[in-house]
C-alpha cells in the first residue's frame, strides 16, 4: 500500500503517555494522578446537570470558568486562556509565540518530554540546557539569551520534582524581556510558589496550569494559561484557528465547581505533601537515591537497577514510571499515592532491594 502519511508524521517521534495496562488490577503510581477524588461539589454538578443542554454548543469563551479562575487567581478574566488540558494549552503556545526555523526555544535536557515533540511538530528549533548533577537548572543558562526566541521551564520540574524559587524565575523573566517565557506549573499546588502574580508585572511571562493534578480531574481534560492580554489574545487566535470549542459544557461546570472549593483541595493536597515526605524518608532508609521533590511524585533510584525496580514492581502489581534515558536509567518516578498504596509500595521495594543485595 502506498504511504499516504506526510513526511512530518512519518518522521516524528510522538510523546508516550504512561502505560495503562488492563491485564490485571494495579496500584497505579505512574502518571501523577491525585489519589483522592475531586471535591464532592463535582459530584453534585454531575448529578444535577441538565443533559438536554448538550444539544447546544458550549460557550467558546468559557466565561463561567474564567470568572471563577479570575477570582481564585486574583486577576482579570481577560488574562486567562482555557484549553483542553494543559497539553493543548502548551501545544498552542508554540505556533503562537515561536517562529518556524528561526532562533531556538530553550528548555532543560531533563524535563517534560512533550516540549521537543511540540517543537518537531511545528518545525521550531530548540536547544536543551543540561541540568547539573543534582538535577537543578543553572540560572546562567537562561539569562540574556540573545540567540533564543523563547524559554520554557517546568516548575516544579518533571520528572525530577525539583522546584525553582520565585526570585530565580523572576530574574529569568526580567533578563529576557524581549521573548516569551513560559512557566509550566502543572504541579505548583504541591510547591505553592506560583509565578502568576508576576504576570501583572512582566508582559512576557505566561504561566500554564492544569486541573489534572491538584484538582483530581485528570479525566475531565482542562488546563489554562495566565498572562498579559496580548499573549492571551494570541492564544485565542490560535485556538480559533484550530478548535473554537475545546471545553465542553460538562467540563466547564465541573471545573468551576472545583475552583470554588479551595478548602477541600488544600486539605487533600496537604495530605499528599505529608505522604511525600514520609515516602522520601522510607526510600532513603532502603538505600535509594531520592531527589528532593516539590511535586506529587518522587524520583528515586538504585544504581544500575532502575529498570529492574520498575519491572519487578509491575510484576507485583504496582505501576511506576521508568525513563530509559542515559541520566535516568537508575531511577523510577513514583506518584504519591494514598497511605495504603504507599505502604504497599515500600513493602514491595524492600523485598526487591533485599533480593538485589543478595545477588
Amino acid at each position: 500500500m502506498k504511504n499516504l502519511l506526510s513526511r512530518l508524521i512519518n518522521n516524528i517521534e510522538p510523546y508516550m503517555a504512561g502505560e495503562q495496562p488492563k491485564d490485571k488490577q494495579y496500584i497505579k503510581l505512574n502518571t501523577n494522578e491525585n489519589p483522592y477524588p475531586p471535591t464532592p461539589k463535582v459530584k453534585e454538578v454531575l448529578n444535577s446537570f441538565d443533559y438536554e443542554k448538550l444539544k447546544l454548543y458550549p460557550d467558546p469563551n468559557s466565561s463561567l470558568l474564567k470568572n471563577a479562575l479570575a477570582k481564585s487567581e486574583d486577576i482579570l478574566p481577560e488574562n486567562i486562556f482555557i484549553g483542553n488540558g494543559s497539553d493543548e494549552v502548551l501545544a498552542l503556545c508554540f505556533p503562537t509565540f515561536f517562529n518556524r526555523e528561526e532562533k531556538e526555544v530553550v528548555f532543560a535536557d531533563i524535563t517534560y518530554s512533550f516540549y521537543p515533540v511540540y517543537c518537531n511538530f511545528f518545525g521550531i528549533n530548540f536547544i536543551k540546557k543540561n541540568l547539573d548533577d543534582d538535577f537543578k537548572i543553572n540560572i546562567n543558562d537562561y539569562l540574556n539569551l540573545k540567540n533564543a526566541q523563547g524559554i520554557i521551564i517546568a516548575n516544579p520540574n518533571a520528572p525530577t520534582g525539583r522546584g525553582i524559587e520565585l526570585d530565580i524565575i523572576e530574574k529569568i523573566v526580567k533578563e529576557n524581556s524581549d521573548k516569551v517565557v513560559i512557566i509550566d506549573e502543572a504541579y505548583i499546588d504541591f510547591y505553592r510558589k506560583s509565578a502568576v502574580k508576576l504576570t501583572k508585572i512582566y508582559d512576557n511571562l505566561l504561566v500554564v496550569k492544569t486541573f489534572s493534578k491538584s484538582y483530581s480531574l485528570a479525566g475531565i481534560r482542562c488546563g489554562y494559561a495566565v498572562g498579559n492580554k496580548k499573549l492571551i489574545d494570541g492564544l485565542e487566535c490560535s485556538k480559533n484557528s484550530f478548535n473554537s470549542y475545546p471545553i465542553d459544557r460538562i467540563c466547564e461546570a465541573v471545573c468551576t465547581a472545583a475552583v470554588c472549593d479551595k478548602e477541600y483541595y488544600d486539605k487533600i493536597n496537604n495530605e499528599i505533601i505529608a505522604e511525600r515526605e514520609i515516602l522520601e524518608k522510607e526510600l532513603n532508609k532502603l538505600g535509594l537515591i531520592v531527589i528532593p521533590s516539590n511535586s506529587n511524585f518522587v524520583l528515586a533510584g538504585y544504581p544500575n537497577y532502575g529498570k529492574i525496580l520498575y519491572e519487578q514492581l509491575k510484576d507485583k502489581g504496582i505501576l511506576v514510571r521508568y525513563f530509559d534515558k542515559d541520566r535516568l536509567k537508575s531511577f523510577i518516578r513514583i506518584t504519591i499515592g494514598s497511605k495504603s498504596e504507599n505502604f504497599a509500595l515500600i513493602t514491595k521495594i524492600k523485598s526487591i532491594i533485599g533480593n538485589i543485595n543478595n545477588i
